[in-house]
């Protein structure tokens, strides 16, 4: 069987088991990975059926991670033509795209069968002002790291999760560090001081810098006793 069969047989399987359970859902299909995505209320329902059927048998969660759609699809950054001169870029600037904010968030779980040689990406939209969404820490203990990253990353809250707390930034750290909106350049920076002898925090200080390259280029015509202007001279005589 062909790995396009395989993606073919699990498609099917999905769609039969889901719709079984009356489970609204929608399955896309991008090269060659299959995405699964629910409402966020039937996650759990989702995430136990996904689990125990007895075809499906998708035993391990091997990763969670969240994600902010505030600038999905902005192509600031694309770069259609590099036929320009000095230091800018030639891009295409279009306006931001709109998203809706009760779909800003995702928290994604990336499943995987042993005993099928099977992975499927399951999505859940999330709510921009409450991102909450139930743990699945009872379906694979081993997501407990990982939905406390998404949390202090993005900000999403689980629901049911028995030690939801930072794990990455500090425990005083203000904000969201991986969502669209947080500065580059953070809130507060944190030095040690050696007169009180401890950490401190202090507004983010920025420095100007120069954002222009300097080249420097080793070009043999202008080493000592070589005058570029005479040699262009001897070659028009010529």
């Amino acid at each position: 069987m062909t790995p396009n069969e395989r993606l073919d047989n699990l498609a099917e399987e999905l769609e039969e088991a889901l719709e079984d359970e009356e489970i609204e859902f929608s399955l896309e299909r991008f090269r060659e990975e299959l995405t699964l995505t629910v409402a966020a209320d039937v996650l759990l329902k989702t995430a136990y059926l996904l689990r125990d059927h007895r075809i499906l048998q998708f035993e391990q969660c091997i990763d969670v991670c969240g994600v902010d759609y505030s600038e999905y699809g902005n192509t600031e950054w694309t770069t259609n033509n590099a036929s320009v001169t000095g230091f800018s870029r030639g891009c295409d600037t279009e306006s931001k795209p709109a998203f809706k904010p009760e779909t800003r968030f995702a928290s994604v779980y990336h499943l995987l069968s042993v005993c099928n040689n099977h992975r499927l990406r399951l999505r859940v939209f999330l709510d921009e002002k409450k991102p909450i969404v139930d743990s699945v820490i009872d379906v694979w203990n081993g997501v407990d790291w990982f939905e406390r990253e998404a949390f202090d990353l993005f900000g999403i809250m689980y629901k049911g999760h028995p030690d939801l707390r930072r794990i990455l930034t500090d425990y005083g750290f203000i904000g969201h560090p991986f969502r669209k909106e947080f500065p580059l350049v953070g809130h507060v920076e944190m030095r040690y001081d050696p007169e009180q002898k401890r950490v401190i925090y202090e507004p983010v200080k920025i420095d100007p810098r120069t954002l222009v390259p300097r080249v420097i280029r080793e070009d043999n015509r202008y080493e000592d006793g070589i005058s570029p202007v005479a040699d262009t001279e001897e070659e028009t005589d010529s």
